[in-house]
């Protein structure tokens, strides 16, 4: 849960590196460092604290080079400070380098290191690496890699020099990602591409177990077996506008502003005259009836999708959807076979539980899709099949695009299905279809309606705790709002089935009590605003984000009144106003939105 940056080269390492790091706060923020080799000598300065701390202390003590390696880390194993903080040096000082990753197996190389004489400065386990590359060293830093990867057990993206060999630098990856950029003043290595798309588009995904010699101006990856191998050269689709802010305040609100274009791009390329086509990802009629169930497995947000998701499956395909988290899924010995689907979605493609998931299905028979935002990333590459959100780069750590496009998707997909096992009459296929494609003007609609958003932002700022409540997709809806603001508000929000308030939740209201409530669906609105009133007649200040004819406009302290849609989609756009207050509120009480505290953008760690 860290981001690394590595370039050789004939630029200033230093400037690429550390603007590179800027670009992947949402990795971790709890310290930065950097090393650089010049004139044969190893510089190292590294601070606890963001970029922007680095920065400052570089300003003061600078140092120069044209090959180096840097990290921003989000602590696993030993406290945020300076001494934790990354590259680690060998015991001599000639060697540092930096990981994005866990070496699991690390307390019992440190023990015996320290049997053979070596020492320790810090809690990490990333120094066991630089202290255990400096026993293999001989005069050939690639021999030394080779032979301490094969004592190292866990993930782990590495980039480590050697001040011995100064026009040197290796890369190499397990299970943690690890992107190559081929630029004409040098090669850079990075956690993830908005480090490298300034510089080139030329990207090479690394495999796991795959292990760069970058030496002078060439070179050469191996494989886990140390075989030499070529591996594709890939064009990045998307520029380095697209991971900027763009005059927006935050990366949140901008990627929250880009959903009409993300929705529509995500409808665009799942279209082919005029019908939904997944080309060489979807699956056949035949396919389909061998599935007796799907198993919907995620982490968080891609989770939160998931339910949405479950929900177009049954109701449209007929076909009965098990939900999962996936950091417990592996644990409750799920019935699945050949004959289960599992669909997986992670925007970052990298989730570790999503990925431990996938493999334990594939262990067992099953077929696997994966639902994610980034090519190529380690899921991607171990599905059976892939299909993309077209959610372009998010890099606010609070998802927002991301699950908008999962939830089209999965609707699209559900819909494909559907109409394959003819579960659905044309019509109503038609009708739907051309009810999603009619999403991104109705987000726009949403997005320019945000004053009453603010105002209630500023009213429940200083609240501790404040709930939300809906019934059916109407609760799907609402357990992502809730999630979406303690995430960035830090204030503790809590979603409730609506009809399960006399059953204990209500003692939890109050006067003043804030309490966000959805009521869309058509079939149980008299409900919810029933249990709406409930909550009223205990004093709670009522946020209802509603239909323009179900009557809570009148009851409520603020009623948001949503553009008109059928009833499946209305969480696509019910989430909107929930990612704006969340922002919002954020925002008014001086919370670096982007990056809130203990939270990371992509959990490659269990």
């Amino acid at each position: 849960m860290c981001g690394i940056v590595c370039y050789k080269g004939n630029l200033n390492a230093r400037n690429v590196i550390v603007e590179g790091l800027e670009r992947l706060e949402y990795r971790g923020y709890d310290s930065a460092g950097i090393s650089l080799i010049k004139d044969g000598k190893l510089s190292t300065v590294k601070k606890s604290g963001k970029v922007k701390v680095l920065k400052d202390e570089l300003e003061k003590n600078p140092i120069e080079g044209n090959l180096g390696i840097g990290h921003i880390r989000w602590a696993t194993h030993g406290g945020p400070s300076d001494i934790n903080s990354h590259p680690h040096l060998s015991n001599d000082g000639k060697i540092a380098v930096v990981h994005n990753g866990i070496i699991e197996n690390y307390n019992e190389l440190k023990e015996g290191l320290k049997k053979e004489g070596y020492t320790f400065k810090s809690d990490t386990d990333t120094e066991v690496v630089a202290v255990l590359i400096e026993k293999y060293y001989d005069g050939d830093l690639l021999e030394a890699v080779k032979k301490a990867r094969l004592d190292l057990r866990g993930s782990y993206a590495l980039g480590i020099i050697s001040e011995n060999e100064d026009d040197r630098l290796i890369v190499l990856r397990e299970e943690s990602p690890l992107v190559l950029g081929l630029t004409e003043s040098g090669i850079l290595a990075a956690s993830d591409l908005p480090s490298i798309i300034k510089y080139t588009k030329d990207v090479i995904y690394l495999d796991n177990g795959d292990l760069v010699d970058i030496n002078g101006d060439k070179y050469t990856i191996y494989n886990r077996d140390n075989e030499e191998i070529e591996r594709e050269i890939s064009k990045v689709t998307f520029s380095f506008e697209d991971a900027t802010k763009e005059g927006y305040d935050h990366f949140m609100i901008k990627e929250i502003n880009e959903q009409p274009r993300a929705i529509a791009d995500t409808i665009k390329y799942k279209m082919h005259e005029g019908d939904i086509d997944f080309g060489e990802n979807a699956f056949t009629k035949e396919e389909i009836e061998g599935f007796n169930k799907i198993y919907m497995v995620a982490c968080g947000t891609a989770y939160n999708a998931g339910i949405v998701g479950a929900y177009a499956f049954e109701k449209f395909a007929k076909i009965p959807v098990i939900t999962d988290i996936a950091s417990e899924f592996r644990y409750n010995d799920p019935f699945i076979d050949k004959n289960s689907l599992i669909i997986l979605p992670s925007q970052s493609g990298e989730t570790a539980d999503t990925l431990a998931a996938l493999r334990l299905a594939r262990e067992k028979g099953a077929k696997t899709l994966v639902l994610t935002n980034v090519v190529a990333s380690s899921l991607d590459r171990e599905a059976d099949k892939t299909i993309y959100c077209y959610a372009g780069p998010e890099i606010a750590v609070a998802s927002t695009k991301a699950y908008t496009t999962q939830i089209i998707s999965l609707y699209m997909l559900a819909l494909d299905f559907a109409k394959k096992l003819g579960t659905i009459s044309e019509d109503e296929y038609k009708n739907i279809l051309e009810e999603i494609k009619a999403i991104p003007e109705k987000v726009k609609e949403i997005l320019n309606n945000i004053e009453d958003i603010k105002k209630y932002a500023q009213e429940i700022k200083d609240f501790e705790s404040m709930f939300y409540l809906g019934r059916g997709l109407d609760y799907s809806s609402v357990i992502e709002g809730a999630l979406k603001l303690k995430e960035v508000s830090y204030i503790h929000s809590e979603a409730f089935a609506a009809g399960e308030l006399k059953h204990g939740t209500i003692a939890l209201i109050e006067e003043g009590t804030p309490v966000v409530t959805v009521a869309t669906q058509s079939n149980i609105i008299e409900k919810t605003i029933s249990n709406v009133k409930e909550v009223i007649s205990r004093g709670a200040n009522i946020f209802a984000i509603c239909t323009p004819d179900d009557h809570l406009e009148e009851i409520s302290n603020y009623a948001y009144i949503l553009p008109k849609t059928i009833d499946a989609l209305y969480p696509v756009l019910a989430v909107i106003p929930q990612q704006l207050l969340a922002y919002y509120t954020s925002n008014a009480k001086g919370i670096d939105v982007d990056k809130p505290r203990n939270l990371a953008k992509s959990v490659t760690v269990e």
